[in-house]
C-alpha cells in the first residue's frame, strides 16, 4: 500500500489521456493497443504487444524513431511489463494496455485496470524479504521513466510512464515542477503523478542515477522473457535479515500511513466471502508479508464442541489447519507439517486476545531459528470458530500496534467465517428442502413417453415450481406442473402442503375437479390458521389487535393438473388449469391448440368450483406443460409467449420424440433473451407412442 504520488499534472484533453507532464505538448503519431485477461500471462502478451509496435513503427521510419537507441526499447519492455504486472496482481481484473509514439520519440505506456479504489503498489514501501515477490514495482518505474503517474477516472485507473528519446526536445518550462492547475474544472477524473523525489527529473539524471537497477533489471528479470513474480523461482539471493530498529521504523512508517486503508479493505474483501476455506487463504494474503513473516489459519468443527480440545500429547484436536502462508514459498510446506504437529490448544475458548504460540523450531531454515509466534482466538456470536497464528522471525517481536491491529483483523475475519457457515447451513437446509419438494423419480406410463425440464433460478434456495408425475392406482396416472406465490421457505411451504395433498386425494379416487376444489379449500383454511397465529403472537408482543383482512395474505399457487388412462386405442387425458399457462396439445402434422380453459387461482376464491377437459392422447399427439418462466421469458418489452410464440416454437417440433421436444423448446427459452433467466423454469413433455 504505496503512498499514491502527489504531484499533479495537466491533462490532455484532446485525447482524454494522461499523456505528459505540465508544459509539454506533442502530437501523437503511432499507437498500439491490447486488452489483456488479469493472468499471470499477461505481462509476457504486454511486452510482446510493445516489442512488435516498436518494430513496426521503427520500419516504418515514423518521425521520433531515429531518436531511439536500444536501451529505450528495453526500457520500455521493463516499464510496461511493471505496470501490468502491479494491474494484475493489486486488481486483479482485465488489463487495458496501449503504447503511444509522439513525434518526438517519446514513448507513453499506459496499463488501465477497473479496480480504482485500490491505488497501486509501490516498491518504496516493501521490507527487504518482499523483494522475491513483488520487486522493483513503481520503484523501478520511477528510476527508468522521464515521468510516471496515475489518472483516476469512474471506474477505471491508469497507471502512465513517458519515455523520452535521447534526442528528443521535451519543451519543458520551470514551472512544470510546481503543481499546476487542471485544464478543465468540469472534468471528473483526478490525476495524480510523480517524476521523482523532487519535480520532473532529466533524462541524464535517470541514466546516470539508474544505470545499476537497469542492467541488474535486464539480467535478471527480463532476460528470456523472464518475470520473477510469476516464475514461481526467487529472484535472486534471499535478502539480508532487517536489523530490529529498521524494521521497527518501517512498521512505525505504514502504521501512520496506511492502518485505516488497510482495515477498510480488508472489511470489503472478507466480506464478499461465502467460503469458510476462501476467507482463511485470503486472510493469509492480507497479512503476509505487510504484518507478519508467516500466518496459519485453524478451523474448528462447531458440531465437536468445547471438549474437542486437549491437552494431552496426540490428542484429536477439533480443528483443522485450513491455510498457511509465507513469505517464501519454499518454507510453506515446512512450515505445515510442523505445525500440524502442535497445533493453538488455547486455556480460554473466547479469549480473542493474542497469547503466546510455540516457534515451529527449524522448520524455516537456519534464519528463522528464532522469532515470535502469536496465537488469536476466532470468536463470532459466541462461538470460537477457530485460531489465528501470525510469526515474525527474529527477536523483535510484534509492536504493540500491529497486535492490535491484528487482534481487529481477526474480528473481521471470525465474523466473515461466521457467515460463511451460515450461508452453508442455509444452503444445505434449501437443498435438503429442495429434495424433499419434489418426486426422488418421474414414474413410467404405459404408452406413453415423458420428458421434463426443471430449472430453478435460485440454485440456493428452494424454487417456486414443482411439478409431480405418480401413479393413482386402478391404471391412472396423475401429473402435476403448478408455481407457487413467492419463493424460499414461505413457497416451500405452500409446496409441501400442496403436493402431498394432490397424491392423498388422487389415491382416493377424486376426479380432477374435486381435487382442485378441495386444494383450493386447504389453502385457505390454512392461510386463516397462519393469520389468526401471526395476529396472536403480534398481540403476546404487545402490538395492537389486528382488523380482519390486515393480516398475512393468502398463500396461492397455479396449478395444471392432469389425469391419464391408457387404453387400448390411446390415452384418455382428463386435466384442468387453475391459474396456468394452458398446455398445448401438438399433433402429428404440425397443428396446435390449447387443451384446457382458464381459470382462478388455487387459494384465493372462497368456495370456488372448477372444472376439466377430457381428450384423448392419440398416437403421436404431444402434450406440452409449462410454467410461467417459459411463457414470461423477457427480452427487453417482449415476453416468449407474444404472438403465440410457445405455440409456433412447438409447432417446429413435430416428429421429435418427448425428449427432444423438451430440450429444443428449453434451448428457444434461453436464446429468447441476452440475459439469463430471472424465473425458475419447469416443462413437462408427454408423448402418445
Amino acid at each position: 500500500m504505496g503512498a499514491i504520488p502527489t504531484q499533479r499534472e495537466t491533462v490532455s484533453r484532446a485525447t482524454g489521456a494522461p499523456a505528459h507532464p505540465a508544459g509539454v505538448s506533442a502530437r501523437e503519431c503511432a499507437r498500439a493497443h491490447v486488452t489483456l485477461l488479469g493472468s499471470s500471462l499477461a505481462p509476457g502478451a504486454a511486452r510482446e504487444m510493445v516489442r512488435a509496435a516498436l518494430t513496426d513503427w521503427s520500419a516504418l521510419g515514423l518521425p521520433g524513431t531515429r531518436h531511439w537507441t536500444e536501451h529505450l526499447a528495453a526500457d520500455a519492455l521493463v516499464v510496461v511489463s511493471e505496470l501490468v504486472t502491479n494491474a494484475v496482481v493489486h486488481a486483479g481484473t482485465d488489463v487495458e494496455v496501449v503504447c503511444r509514439l509522439e513525434e518526438t520519440g517519446t514513448l507513453v505506456v499506459e496499463a488501465t485496470d477497473h479496480h480504482p479504489s485500490r491505488a497501486p503498489r509501490s516498491g518504496d514501501q516493501e521490507t527487504p524479504h518482499e523483494i522475491p515477490e513483488y520487486g522493483r514495482g513503481l520503484r523501478l518505474v520511477a528510476a527508468l521513466a522521464e515521468a510516471w503517474g496515475i489518472t483516476y477516472r469512474p471506474g477505471t485507473k491508469t497507471v502512465w510512464a513517458r519515455l523520452r528519446a535521447a534526442g528528443a526536445e521535451t519543451g519543458e518550462t520551470p514551472e512544470a515542477a510546481g503543481v499546476p492547475e487542471a485544464a478543465d474544472a468540469g472534468d471528473a477524473a483526478g490525476v495524480v503523478s510523480a517524476a521523482g523525489a523532487a519535480g520532473v527529473v532529466s533524462a541524464a539524471d535517470v541514466v546516470d542515477g539508474a544505470d545499476m537497477v537497469r542492467t541488474a533489471a535486464r539480467i535478471e528479470a527480463y532476460g528470456a522473457e523472464r518475470d520473477p513474480r510469476f516464475s514461481g523461482s526467487p529472484a535472486g539471493p534471499p535478502p539480508e535479515r532487517e536489523a530490529g530498529s529498521g524494521r521497527r521504523g518501517r512498521d512505525r512508517e505504514w502504521l501512520g500511513r496506511g492502518a485505516l486503508s488497510f482495515l477498510a479493505e480488508a472489511s470489503d474483501l472478507l466480506a464478499g466471502q461465502l467460503d469458510e476455506d476462501l476467507v482463511a487463504s485470503l486472510t493469509g494474503q492480507l497479512i503476509v508479508p505487510r504484518l507478519a513473516d508467516w500466518c496459519a489459519v485453524w478451523l474448528e468443527d462447531e458440531s465437536l464442541g468445547r471438549g474437542a480440545w486437549s491437552d494431552a500429547p496426540g490428542a484429536v484436536v477439533g480443528a483443522r489447519l485450513a491455510r498457511v502462508w509465507h513469505a517464501g514459498e519454499s518454507h510453506i510446506e515446512e512450515l505445515r507439517r510442523a505445525l500440524e504437529k502442535d497445533p493453538p490448544r488455547p486455556r480460554d475458548p473466547w479469549r480473542s486476545g493474542p497469547v503466546a504460540h510455540p516457534w515451529p523450531g527449524d522448520a524455516l531454515g537456519p534464519d528463522g531459528a528464532h522469532g515470535v509466534a502469536l496465537a488469536y482466538r476466532l470468536v463470532a456470536g459466541g462461538r470460537p470458530l477457530g485460531t489465528l497464528v501470525i510469526g515474525r522471525s527474529g527477536t523483535a517481536g510484534f509492536p504493540d500496534e500491529i497486535t492490535g491491529l491484528v487482534e481487529d483483523l481477526s474480528r473481521r475475519v471470525a465474523l466473515a467465517i461466521g457467515a460463511a457457515r451460515q450461508y452453508a447451513r442455509q444452503a444445505t437446509i434449501s437443498a435438503v428442502l429442495q429434495r424433499g419438494l419434489l418426486p426422488g423419480a418421474v414414474a413410467e406410463i404405459p404408452g406413453v413417453r415423458s420428458a421434463l425440464v426443471y430449472e430453478p433460478c435460485d440454485k440456493g434456495g428452494p424454487s417456486g415450481d414443482f411439478y409431480d408425475l405418480f401413479p393413482a392406482g386402478d391404471g391412472r396416472w396423475c401429473f402435476a406442473v403448478g408455481d407457487v406465490q413467492g419463493k424460499g421457505p414461505e413457497a416451500a411451504v405452500v409446496i409441501g402442503l400442496a403436493r402431498p395433498w394432490l397424491r392423498l386425494l388422487a389415491r382416493e379416487e377424486y376426479g380432477v375437479p374435486d381435487v382442485l376444489d378441495r386444494l383450493n379449500q386447504l389453502l385457505l383454511d390454512d392461510a386463516t390458521e397462519a393469520a389468526d397465529a401471526a395476529a396472536r403472537a403480534l398481540v403476546a408482543a404487545g402490538g395492537p389487535p389486528v382488523a380482519p383482512g390486515d393480516g398475512p395474505q393468502t398463500r396461492f399457487l397455479s396449478l395444471l393438473y392432469g389425469e391419464l388412462v391408457p387404453h387400448a386405442g390411446g390415452v384418455r387425458c382428463t386435466l384442468a388449469s387453475a391459474g396456468h399457462p394452458l398446455p398445448l396439445l401438438l399433433g402429428p402434422d404440425g397443428t396446435v391448440r390449447a387443451v384446457a380453459e382458464p381459470q382462478t387461482l388455487l387459494g384465493v376464491v372462497e368456495d370456488a368450483t372448477y372444472t376439466s377437459e377430457t381428450f384423448e392422447l392419440c398416437s403421436g399427439d404431444t402434450l406440452l406443460c409449462v410454467t410461467d418462466g417459459v411463457t414470461e421469458r423477457r427480452s427487453g418489452s417482449r415476453q416468449f409467449d407474444d404472438g403465440d410464440g410457445l405455440a409456433t416454437a412447438l409447432a417446429g417440433c413435430a416428429g421429435l420424440d418427448a425428449g427432444l421436444v423438451a430440450e429444443r423448446i428449453r434451448r428457444l427459452v434461453h436464446e429468447f433473451g441476452a440475459r439469463p433467466p430471472e424465473d425458475d423454469l419447469a416443462l413437462l413433455v408427454l408423448q402418445a407412442e
